[in-house]
């Protein structure tokens, strides 16, 4: 290992020099937790289409992908262009404007669920917003979300998305927001149920309709159908934290894809083309808490307060309306999945013919790798199929050291992932890209099998 770092940090002069200037001037030294590397983060130069090149002139095929937003590639014409022509006539007005409302409608057009749309600016934001809106339109506020599934990192939501899913998930976050949220393992349709009846001052639930984490925990439709129904019951808002399955997952997201229409949902990634920008898209009637009448009694005390300086700005208004116009035809979003297809296919037979203990899998156009370092679990499968779990301490517990090797080794092969050890695809990632990576992905699985950090299947 020593060798690999003095190789890798050899390459990446540059880098390691940029991130000297970091530790004096970034608190943290980076702008995104996950973005924290040693012996120095990426630092990206440029990127084109499915890869992407550092300052120091390393190419990677690129699966991080903007941290999933970038659906069409890096650098597509027609979304830089686009913003440029906006860019060109005003970066910023703080009023309304016609590309706002333009694109609104397409989101209306595309999420089922969208019978109003408010945009904030990231996906942390529109969480936050829904959970407001939920609390206001039910006149309850408490909040029932699960195990593993990530919603941003603001206080509502911070606790409980990363194992031991019962510890705190930030310094600074007020003991008192604990008594505002209830935290359950997903799947299980009865103890969903009983929660909500020994609640009933919960105002809505939320869930990514694609399993925690983007899909790392898988979780049946079924389920999503049988919380769509006990919700609905018991009159508590539904709430999809659609961030990175918006308009990924299918035009329409998940929610499209599935057959399962929330109360409201959260966008963001895809929807801005790369740009910042995110959205709650809801019920008319559910949405109508942010209504003014020209009463100033209702408009300060009735109503949702939401600000937002840059709130749908021109240039994300402009690369959102070129990518949903995109989108829209289902054509990108079977490229991304197909790439992402090949991949899965191509990586998990690596893992069979390299005999590890591990297996790839995912939805759309996402991958997760899971290798099983349980020596007992391995012991008694006969077969790799007898590994599958559904368990998010499992599936989101592999242990930081084995983590950051696989990264570290990837990165040096030339691949760079999402985060832990999954990624999604674009829909201009090439066969040559998938090929690439997975001759990277064999060499980083032989190597990590060689340090004892991942376990032969026996």
């Amino acid at each position: 290992m020593t060798d690999l770092l003095a190789e890798y940090a050899a390459r990446r002069p540059k880098s390691l020099a940029l991130f000297e200037r970091a530790r004096r001037s970034l608190a943290g030294a980076v702008g995104h937790d996950l973005r924290y590397a040693l012996p120095a983060p990426i630092y990206i130069e440029r990127g084109q289409g499915g890869r992407k090149r550092d300052i120091d002139g390393n190419e990677y095929v690129d699966f991080l992908m903007g941290n999933g937003a970038l659906l069409l590639g890096h650098a597509d014409p027609e979304v830089v262009e686009a913003i440029a022509r906006a860019a060109s006539l005003g970066t910023h007005f703080g009023n309304d404007h016609p590309l706002h409302i333009e694109w609104a409608e397409l989101v209306q057009t595309l999420i089922p669920c969208a019978e109003r749309v408010r945009f904030t600016n990231s996906g942390t934001e529109a969480t936050l917003l829904a959970i407001r809106i939920a609390r206001a339109a039910t006149g309850r506020s408490r909040l029932l979300r699960f195990a593993g599934h990530f919603h941003g990192w603001h206080d509502d939501v911070v606790h409980g998305f990363h194992p031991p899913f019962d510890a705190d998930g930030s310094l600074g976050v007020p003991p008192h927001v604990r008594e505002g949220l209830v935290t359950i393992p997903d799947g299980n349709l009865n103890l969903v149920d009983e929660t909500l009846a020994a609640n009933p001052d919960i105002a809505a639930v939320i869930l990514e309709p694609s399993g925690a984490s983007w899909g790392r925990v898988p979780i049946d439709v079924e389920w999503l159908r049988g919380v769509r129904e006990a919700t609905a019951r018991r009159g508590v808002l539904l709430i999809f934290d659609e961030v990175v399955t918006g308009f990924r997952f299918s035009a329409g997201g998940a929610q499209k894809l599935y057959g399962v229409t929330p109360d409201l949902c959260c966008l963001a990634k895809v929807m801005a083309g790369g740009m910042p920008g995110g959205a709650v898209a809801g019920r008319e009637a559910v949405m109508r808490v942010f209504d003014m009448t020209g009463d100033p009694h209702h408009d300060r005390h009735q109503r949702v307060v939401h600000f937002g300086t840059f709130n749908a700005a021109p240039p994300s208004a402009a690369a959102g309306i070129a990518v949903l116009r995109r989108v829209a035809d289902g054509t990108a979003i079977a490229a991304a999945n197909d790439a992402a297809a090949r991949l899965r296919s191509a990586w998990d037979d690596v893992l069979e013919r390299r005999g590890i203990a591990g297996y790839v899998y995912g939805s759309a156009s996402t991958y997760h790798v899971y290798f099983e370092t349980d020596p007992g679990r391995v012991r008694e499968a006969n077969r790799r199929s007898d590994l599958h779990t559904t368990e998010a301490g499992r599936l989101k517990g592999m242990s930081g050291r084995l983590i950051a090797r696989y990264q570290l080794r990837m990165r040096s092969a030339g691949v760079d992932n999402m985060s832990s050890t999954g990624g999604v695809t674009c829909a201009a990632h090439s066969p040559a890209d998938v090929e690439a990576a997975t001759i990277a992905f064999e060499q980083t699985v032989i190597a990590l099998r060689d340090e004892g950090l991942v376990l032969p299947l026996a």
